[in-house]
C-alpha cells in the first residue's frame, strides 16, 4: 500500500504542509524519512516471508 503524504504527515504527527516544506527546503531529512518508511516495509516483507518458511517447515516435519 501506497502512502499520501498526508498519510506520512500522520505517522509522524505533523502538518502535511511541513512535509511539502521538508521535501523542497531539506531534501536530505525528507530522502532520511523516506528511507526509513522504505526500511520498514523491507523489514515487514521479510518478517512476512520468514512465517511463511517456518510454516512450512513445521507442515514438512
Amino acid at each position: 500500500m501506497k502512502l499520501t503524504q498526508q498519510d506520512m504527515a500522520r505517522l509522524f504527527e505533523i502538518d502535511p504542509r511541513t512535509l511539502r516544506n521538508w521535501r523542497k527546503d531539506k531534501p536530505f531529512l525528507y530522502a532520511t524519512l523516506m528511507k526509513g518508511l522504505a526500511f520498514d516495509k523491507i523489514v515487514e516483507a521479510q518478517k512476512e516471508s520468514f512465517e511463511k518458511v517456518k510454516e512450512l517447515q513445521e507442515n514438512y516435519e
